[in-house]
C-alpha cells in the first residue's frame, strides 16, 4: 500500500464498525463469516460482537439486539483472518470503508466504516 510516511495507516485484525446491512435474504449475526473487501483486499472476516442497532427514528442505540436485518445500521466488532492497513472513516473514507461479501451467494450483503482498531499496530 502506498501511504503517507508521516501517518501511515494502522495494521490490525480487529476493529469496531459501524454497518448498514443491504441484504434481504438473511441477517447478520455474530459468529458468521463473510468476505471482506477493503481497498484491493478480499480477506474472510468473522463477526464477534454486535453492540447494537441504531433506531432510525431517534437515532438511539438499541442494545437489545442479537442480528441485524435488511436496512438496519449497527455498530459491530470484525475480525479478519488477515491483518488490513485501517483508518478510521473519519479520518480517510479510502482506507475506512469496507463491504461485507456473503461466501455461498457472492451477494454484498453490507457496507461499512472503521470508527477503532483494535491490537497490532492499532494507535
Amino acid at each position: 500500500m502506498i501511504a503517507d510516511v508521516e501517518r501511515p495507516p494502522a495494521v490490525s485484525r480487529q476493529f469496531d464498525a459501524t454497518i448498514c446491512w443491504l441484504s434481504d435474504h438473511g441477517e447478520l449475526a455474530v459468529g458468521r463469516s463473510y468476505w471482506l473487501k477493503h481497498t484491493t483486499n478480499r480477506v474472510r472476516a468473522r463477526v464477534v460482537a454486535l453492540y447494537h442497532h441504531i433506531d432510525i427514528n431517534t437515532l438511539a442505540p438499541d442494545s437489545d439486539t442479537t442480528a441485524l436485518t435488511f436496512n438496519q445500521i449497527g455498530l459491530v466488532r470484525l475480525e479478519a483472518d488477515e491483518p488490513l492497513y485501517l483508518d478510521r472513516y473519519a479520518e480517510n473514507r479510502g482506507t475506512g470503508a469496507f463491504i461485507l461479501i456473503d461466501e455461498s451467494s457472492n451477494d454484498t450483503v453490507a457496507a461499512g466504516m472503521v470508527e477503532t482498531r483494535h491490537g497490532e499496530d492499532a494507535a
